[in-house]
């Protein structure tokens, strides 16, 4: 064949290719996804045909098996079901009508119900939150649940470890799921799990990546959800793993990051909505069905502490995760945001928000509301850093006041307060990884006192950082605010 004649026949066959490339994608990449999300889909395909096709193979799909969705489903309507039959919020009747929509929304979506007669604090001291973890292990009589994203034995994590140890030997069940991919990654990950299996720890992973096993999903779906729960009396949320502060990373170490976090402990009613989450989790891992009437699962009924004192909180458990047909946490901080009267104060590490997001953060601030932001001044994954700064002129020029918290910290709290009696806390960040891709779980809790104490921790984040200004923002160099454009785009390809 003539040499001129087989490149144009090869370039031809290319072109077509690339043509029926993107017809094809044109059809499958915008069906149920965001216009955001399809059009960053289409660009990489567009222009990176080959390579865009790969990665929407390994990571287009935003959702989990469709098993795992089914089940999940049925776990929902279960919970439902039991939750339709008892009443545990005696104050409904002086809530506003608002917050009652938005509890029936999260109960919809979540099967959890809203449930009074609680206690909480919060513990923003890094080791001193996972020694309180092990001082309430070492007064277990039934079971330990622990459920984390990280799960690492080192020195700060050690006194936990041993805390469980003395459960197992005590005759006490100790049940802990760990996220695979992250908790694999981590340094002395084969340490830590062998470990696990020394003291006797019931454990699993979480959302495993074992193609040759038949276990697969995309990989970048994760279990972020963090918790403790001890007998059903008590339990832990937030936003700390069960490892050392600077993630016992070389990298981070050498730039002498440490990772500052905020958990809630909690006692009442709400502690078995947080342990359902565990159960329901260990159900989808392991394929057990774990009875809530056995007294080494589940606390019986009788047994829950209900505070009826005026200082009693009312809380509701929210799942969320790409499980589930919507996005459960999305919903709830839009929902709040929008009823928010007086002031929104977020707390996000990773803050890269949806279109509906910044709508509501910036119609807060247009309905006259005092929005504030509380991010970190550096960041540890440049990607995600880049595309949060590149929300900042539109918050800024919204009106929205941004507190950066000061290096070598990183700001990894994840919570949101309105007003003056409502605010979230959990593991979900204000970002699209968050409200699609990643299992997480947030506490809504509804009590005056409670938030009085988070506004002392927002006074801390404050006092700690600085306050960005539009005109020190205006000054940025345009190399680093091109990049945060390019990185944004990137975020998109959910």
């Amino acid at each position: 064949m003539d040499r001129v004649l087989g490149t144009n026949l090869a370039w031809g066959i290319a072109v077509l290719v690339h043509a029926a490339i993107c017809i094809a994608a044109l059809i499958v990449v915008p069906k149920q996804r965001k216009p955001t999300a399809a059009m960053a889909w289409l660009l990489a395909i567009v222009f990176l045909p080959y390579i865009g096709v790969v990665l929407y193979l390994v990571i287009g799909t935003a959702k989990l098996p469709r098993r795992r969705r089914e089940e999940q489903a049925r776990t929902t309507a279960l919970i439902a079901e039991q939750a339709g039959r008892v009443d545990l919020a005696p104050g409904r009747a002086t809530w506003p009508t608002w917050f009652e929509n938005v509890t029936r929304q999260n109960q919809l979506l979540g099967g959890l119900p809203v449930v009074g007669g609680n206690t909480a604090t919060l513990c923003g001291d890094y080791q001193g939150s996972i020694d309180a973890m092990a001082r309430e292990i070492g007064t277990a009589r039934h079971f330990v649940h622990v459920e984390f994203f990280i799960v690492s034995l080192d020195v700060t994590t050690r006194g936990f470890f041993e805390a469980m140890e003395a459960a197992v030997k005590r005759g006490v069940t100790v049940r802990l799921l760990a996220d695979h991919v992250s908790s694999k990654k981590v340094a002395h990950s084969t340490e830590t799990f062998a470990e696990l299996d020394r003291i006797g720890v019931a454990w699993s992973w979480m959302l495993p990546v074992i193609p040759l096993k038949g276990r697969y999903q995309r990989p970048d779906l994760r279990n972020h959800r963090k918790l403790v729960v001890v007998d059903g009396r008590v339990a832990f949320m937030g936003s700390q793993n069960l490892i050392d502060r600077s993630y016992d990373s070389a990298k981070n170490i050498a730039r002498g990051l440490q990772w500052q976090e905020l958990m809630t402990r909690v006692e009442g009613p709400v502690v078995a909505s947080i342990n359902t989450v565990f159960l329901s989790d260990w159900l989808a891992e392991t394929g057990v069905f774990l009875d809530v009437t056995d007294p080494t699962v589940n606390v019986p009924g009788p047994e829950v502490r209900f505070d009826s004192s005026p200082a009693a909180l009312e809380c509701q458990v929210v799942p969320s995760g790409p499980g589930y047909d919507t996005e459960n946490n999305l919903r709830l901080f839009l929902s709040l945001l929008y009823a928010a009267e007086k002031r929104a104060i977020i707390t996000s590490p990773y803050f890269v928000p949806d279109e509906a997001m910044m709508y509501a953060i910036t119609s807060a601030c247009q309905r006259g509301l005092e929005v504030q932001l509380f991010v970190s001044e550096i960041g540890d994954q440049g990607p995600v850093f880049h595309a949060q700064r590149s929300y900042y002129t539109a918050l800024l020029d919204a009106g929205v006041r941004i507190f950066r918290y000061p290096a070598p910290f990183i700001l990894h709290a994840k919570h949101l307060s309105i007003d003056d009696d409502i605010a979230v806390i959990g593991s979900s960040n204000m970002d699209i990884r968050s409200f699609s891709l990643d299992l997480e779980v947030s506490l809504l809790v509804r009590g005056r006192e409670f938030v009085n104490r988070m506004r002392e921790v927002e006074e801390g984040y404050r006092a700690a950082g600085s306050e960005l200004t539009r005109e020190e923002w205006s000054r940025e160099p345009r190399s680093s605010t091109a990049l945060d454009g390019l990185a944004r785009l990137t975020s998109a390809l959910e």
